[in-house]
């Protein structure tokens, strides 16, 4: 795969360069640059990430940096197989359990939410910082409503930090997933409410929380008008317009 001329590979994480510094030097340039391009293409060209990945991974296996970028962008690319292994290369060579909710999220996609839950409750979750304990439960939620169980991911999502009036890097995703659940079972004014709090902590629009909130109430602005029996009242794409005559070219 090409490099852009503009990558140097000095854009890497401090920490991800020194665990290069155990290659020979201009094989860790190249790593460098392969990894990357895999952090810049992950969101929007999973693809091509995926790609750049499997380069690095095939010039520098042994680094546990490298098994982690090769895993998140399998991951991206909804290779839930493959990202488990790389997940689990990478933990084994650092010991860290950093990776251990998205490794539980791979068992969801992979069509085990059993396994997903059990990991959930296992003693590394203990060892998760805020914000990969908040990712756990994120993930356990999710099984449970792989599972068709609304109520027990409702409850799931329960929490002191989604109670929390502090907005922190994953306030909008939890407000959301709990939107959502509440949505799914029926709850659509609780739902519409959490809508509107993950709009409010959605600094950097990682949702769609404002595109579900303004659905919602579009929703319900044209079924308090059927409700009123306003029988003039036509729904042209979406807005609705009053007083328009049917018959009318």
């Amino acid at each position: 795969m090409p490099i852009p001329e503009d990558v140097t590979g000095d854009e890497i994480d401090k920490d991800v360069r020194q665990e290069l510094q155990s290659l020979p030097k201009g094989l860790a340039e190249d790593v460098a640059k392969n990894l990357v391009m895999v952090a810049r293409l992950i969101d929007e060209e999973p693809e091509n990430a995926y790609a750049y990945s499997k380069v690095a991974l095939r010039l520098a296996s042994r680094v546990a940096a490298v098994r982690e970028a090769a895993g998140f962008a399998a991951y991206a690319t909804q290779k839930y197989s493959e990202a488990l292994a790389e997940f689990r290369a990478a933990r084994r060579m650092t010991g860290s359990v950093e990776l251990w909710p998205v490794m539980a999220d791979c068992e969801r996609g992979l069509g085990r939410p059993e396994k997903a839950l059990e990991m959930a409750g296992a003693p590394e979750v203990h060892k998760l910082d805020k914000a990969g304990q908040v990712e756990m439960r994120l993930v356990a939620a999710g099984a449970r409503r792989d599972m068709d169980q609304l109520d027990a991911a409702i409850v799931t999502l329960q929490s002191p930090e989604l109670a929390s009036n502090s907005v922190q890097p994953w306030t909008a995703r939890l407000r959301y997933a709990y939107a959502d659940a509440l949505l799914a079972a029926g709850r659509r004014g609780e739902a519409r409410e959490w809508f509107a709090k993950a709009v409010e902590a959605d600094r950097d629009s990682s949702t769609d929380a404002s595109d579900r909130l303004a659905e919602m109430d579009g929703v319900e602005f044209v079924d308090a008008l059927t409700e009123d029996g306003d029988e003039d009242v036509v729904v042209e794409g979406g807005q609705p317009v009053e007083g328009k005559d049917e018959d009318q070219d």
